[in-house]
């Protein structure tokens, strides 16, 4: 782990890095579809990120906004990934409920309206 001040690291291996997103190859896609910013600007994969940078992330449905406070070269664990970054991040949006499907036990197979509608609250729920 390297945290030298005035050194800098490439956006898409920090950003997995810090475990932001789970691959090397998903970090690169995402600064080439310009879903990476850092400091207001879109960057390619090879920008230098220093410590106090600001970077928006874009991925999985949700935008994350973190300020670098450490610099790391490698993956890094869960814990240590926590310290180089300050989260500023919304909360992401409350997951909705998906309606589940009961019978009762020994009700036997069900009809062809009870699978039916068994079917109409599945494709609710998607």
């Amino acid at each position: 782990m390297a945290s030298d001040e005035g050194t800098t690291t490439r956006i898409d291996s920090w950003i997995w890095s810090v475990r932001l997103i789970k691959t090397r190859s998903q970090a690169t896609a995402a600064c080439r579809a310009g879903h990476v910013r850092v400091n207001g600007e879109r960057v390619k994969p090879a920008h230098g990120v220093r410590g106090g940078d600001e970077v928006r992330l874009r991925y999985a449905g949700r935008e994350r906004i973190v300020v670098v406070s450490k610099l790391v070269r490698k993956r890094v664990g869960a814990s240590v990934a926590a310290e180089c970054f300050i989260d500023n991040s919304p909360p992401p949006p409350p997951r909705e409920e998906v309606p589940v499907a009961t019978r009762e036990r020994g009700a036997g197979r069900p009809t062809k309206r009870d699978r039916r509608e068994i079917e109409q609250l599945m494709l609710r729920g998607k």
